[in-house]
């Protein structure tokens, strides 16, 4: 009997503090077939900023921009820090991204090797100067995130 009443006080505590935690989730966004929105974050190596900037601005962006001419992207804005902040809430660039739906915006793009070879015909500088940008790196991070402003 000891061990039953153990269990359940156990599991009392354990559902009083997991039930807000998993209430604390932002609202979803909307349905299926509405503008789905994620930011990126890059954090880049320090003195490396304009160098990924112009890596981002020459092999990443022009496939951004082409994406979006299919349709599946409604939306790209670039922005960057007006000042700093504290080093582990640093970051250098945020690309916002509204997709044409949530489907859109989890999937893969079945095209995107294409294009990248139509835009890119010299792969290898291509590769390099990707690799790059990501070698110069120190953090990156996707957020979905969702209009909550009232009607």
């Amino acid at each position: 009997m000891r061990r039953v009443l153990q269990t359940i006080v156990f599991l009392f505590i354990a559902f009083s503090i997991a039930a807000p935690a998993l209430a604390q989730g932002a609202p979803p966004q909307g349905g299926s077939d509405q503008p789905y929105t994620i930011e990126y974050y890059y954090k880049v190596q320090w003195g490396h900023q304009q160098e990924f900037h112009d890596l981002f601005l020459k092999n990443h962006y022009p496939l951004l921009k082409k994406i979006q001419s299919t349709g599946r992207m409604l939306a790209i804005k670039i922005e960057a820090p007006a000042y700093h902040t504290t080093e582990d809430g640093r970051w250098d660039y945020r690309v916002t991204i509204t997709y044409k739906n949530s489907t859109v915006a989890t999937t893969a793009n079945p095209d995107e090797e294409v294009l990248i070879k139509q835009l890119w015909p010299d792969q290898d500088t291509y590769k390099r100067e990707e690799q790059r940008r990501f070698e110069i790196l120190a953090a990156h991070w996707d957020l979905p995130v969702t209009d909550i402003t009232p009607k």
